[in-house]
């Protein structure tokens, strides 16, 4: 039992999952393979990841595997709030380049489902964040990439002056150094 919209980029879906409450507290379906599937969302989920992330302004992006090991998500924010982003990489969609963002909170309890072909972050709007998420293909390092988080050509508005960033992410290449590199 669950709400999908799909938003302006084809293929990424905010998923509402409906709670049952009482005085004890809460119960909600976490992932249902038959309510996915009856929304469009054919998707066989192989490994499920958690991040946690200690400190407000943190940015973890954005990355996105290459093929033949792309990878299509379904990310909750289990503890605080995060603005989660995705950005289409998919050269021949109408949409190439543009993102949404989507506020996932522990209290709202939104999904947010990324297809293949997109790049993904997010950044954290408290102190003491986790997330959950399903990828449908396993981890591959030699597959990884990632673009600038502030990449001109994109534009993402993150909302954060001095985020904290890794290393790793603080190195990606703009979308146009390795743009002719993408087949998504």
């Amino acid at each position: 039992m669950i709400t999908v919209t799909e938003t302006e980029l084809k293929g990424v879906y905010v998923i509402e999952p409906k709670l049952f409450g009482d005085n004890r507290g809460w119960f909600m379906e976490f992932f249902s393979d038959r309510d996915l599937k009856a929304n469009g969302i054919d998707v066989d989920f192989v490994q499920d990841n958690r991040s946690f992330s200690a400190k407000k302004g943190i940015i973890r992006g954005l990355h996105f595997q290459r093929n033949p090991m792309c990878q299509a998500k379904l990310l909750t924010c289990l503890r605080g709030e995060i603005l989660d982003v995705a950005v289409d990489l998919r050269k021949n969609s109408p949409t190439y380049k543009k993102w949404i963002s989507v506020r996932l909170t522990e209290e709202n309890k939104k999904q947010l489902f990324i297809p293949k072909g997109f790049a993904h972050g997010f950044v954290t709007l408290t102190d003491d964040v986790e997330i959950m998420y399903k990828c449908d293909a396993f981890y591959s390092p030699e597959h990884d990439g990632g673009i600038r988080f502030n990449d001109p050509d994109i534009g993402v508005e993150w909302g954060v002056e001095n985020p904290i960033l890794s290393e790793k992410d603080e190195k990606q290449p703009f979308l146009a150094d390795i743009e002719e590199s993408l087949d998504f």
